[in-house]
C-alpha cells in the first residue's frame, strides 16, 4: 500500500472528513515520526511497531564491481521492529 491508497482508504471509512484533510492528517502524523527520528528518539505505536534509529560505524567495503577496497562512512539507518499484534496477525494468530 502506498501513501495515496492509504488517505483513500481512511477517506472511504470516514466519509464525514474531506479528502484534503484525511491527507493533511496522515502527512503531519508521517512528517511527526520522520522529525522524532531525525532528533534520534523513537517512536512506538502499540500493537504496530517501533521506528527506532541505529548508527551504522564506519568501515572498510569492497567495491562489487572491481573488488577494490573503499571507505564507508559512519551513517545512521531507520530501523522498524514488529509489534507483538502485528506479528501474531501475519502469522495466523488470532488469540492475542
Amino acid at each position: 500500500m502506498i501513501r495515496s491508497e492509504l488517505i483513500e482508504k481512511i477517506a472511504e471509512e470516514n466519509p464525514h472528513l474531506y479528502q484534503r484533510d484525511v491527507e493533511r492528517i496522515v502527512n503531519t502524523v508521517f512528517e511527526s515520526i520522520i522529525d522524532a527520528m531525525a532528533d534520534g528518539n523513537r517512536v512506538e505505536l502499540r500493537g504496530f511497531g517501533a521506528f527506532s534509529v541505529k548508527k551504522r560505524d564506519a568501515r572498510v567495503g569492497r567495491n562489487p564491481r572491481t573488488g577494490e577496497a573503499v571507505q564507508v562512512d559512519e551513517k545512521h539507518v531507520p530501523f522498524f521492529k514488529t509489534g507483538k499484534l502485528l506479528r501474531d496477525r501475519l502469522n495466523g494468530y488470532e488469540g492475542t
